[in-house]
């Protein structure tokens, strides 16, 4: 082990997700193991160019395992985006004596962090912690599981009033840039078709598709679509578009937004939390630095973090194939 750290700080950045406390638990408890300090520090970069530590304990992240959102809070800065900004963060750290940072966010946070190492050749370890689960090097992010949970109980409540008044729902959950949530919430669901950004399905696809449902007896239907899908400006353009080519529907239109992102996080996300928080510090201490902690294969393992910040992560073919056959 490293005996130049003797201090890690823990930081959220970017949105939250559920699962950020449980990491912050594991890193706060991982260094208490190894008999090192950690602070953690609010309000991401703003905090940490302000210098807004707290002493993280055993004892004082007790209790926070089942919390969705971020004890530490989270913030944008566009100061820290700035040379001097960074050089004012920098200072902060070595002011209060820290060694190492564990960042837990998504691509901008670990830009940051990657920036911050270059310049200033601090080391970092990141976690990836975003509902949205686009981050390279990882099956899974922290908040995807439990978001994937939340919606489908959601879904489920619409089908409800969706069968009852012989409706047809679009039903739009997050994903700008990347449609795993709405591919795996629309196959456990059974949503009769689901749209992502990264199929083009288009317009008259869709109403063929929605017209098969409606002659093979379907009085209502339920359709995913991720915010960032090409096919429509919106998802109210596309509530227009169908209401005009198929007046037998009532269509309506639920966009979920940021419930997505709260709640307490699954069984799932509390584990992969605990076993990344682990990863984060040990790696540290071993001298590591510059990578992202992430789940491959049902192992933890380290990514360089300009390979996170610059691949991309890609979707299941195989469940786009199993989603095809479903919505049959």
């Amino acid at each position: 082990m490293s005996k130049n750290i003797k201090k890690i700080a823990v930081m959220t950045s970017g949105g939250d997700s559920p699962g950020m406390n449980a990491a912050i638990r594991s890193v706060a408890r991982t260094c208490a193991y190894y008999n090192i300090e950690c602070a953690g520090i609010y309000r991401g970069y703003e905090g940490m160019i302000e210098g807004d530590f707290k002493e993280l304990t055993a004892r004082n992240v007790k209790g926070i395992i089942n919390k969705g959102g971020t004890i530490l809070k989270s913030a944008r800065s566009k100061e820290f985006r700035t040379k001097e900004g960074r050089q004012k963060a920098y200072d902060s750290l070595k002011e209060a004596n820290i060694d190492g940072l564990v960042v837990v966010g998504g691509d901008g946070t670990f830009t940051g962090a990657l920036i911050f190492n270059q310049e200033f050749d601090f080391p970092v370890m990141g976690i990836p912690g975003t509902i949205d689960n686009d981050i390279f090097g990882t099956s899974h992010t922290l908040g995807y599981d439990t978001a994937l949970n939340t919606v489908v109980e959601v879904i489920d409540k619409i089908r409800d009033t969706a069968s009852s008044h012989n409706r047809l729902f679009f039903v739009e959950v997050m994903g700008r840039d990347a449609g795993h949530i709405a591919l795996n919430v629309g196959v456990g669901a059974g949503a009769e078709e689901i749209l992502i950004p990264e199929e083009d399905l288009g317009l008259e696809r869709l109403l063929e598709s929605l017209r098969r449902s409606k002659l093979s007896g379907k009085s209502s239907s339920i359709v995913v679509v991720a915010e960032g899908d090409k096919i429509g400006k919106n998802v109210f353009e596309l509530k227009d578009y169908v209401e005009e080519n198929m007046t037998e529907y009532e269509v309506r239109v639920s966009v979920l937004g940021h419930m997505q992102r709260g709640g307490s996080p699954s069984c799932f996300d509390r584990v992969l939390a605990s076993r990344m928080g682990v990863k984060a510090v040990e790696s540290l201490l071993e001298g590591k630095s510059n990578y992202m902690v992430g789940l491959l294969s049902d192992s933890i393992q380290l990514t360089p973090l300009e390979q996170a910040v610059k691949g991309k992560s890609k979707i299941n073919e195989e469940l786009i194939r199993v989603s095809d056959i479903m919505t049959t």
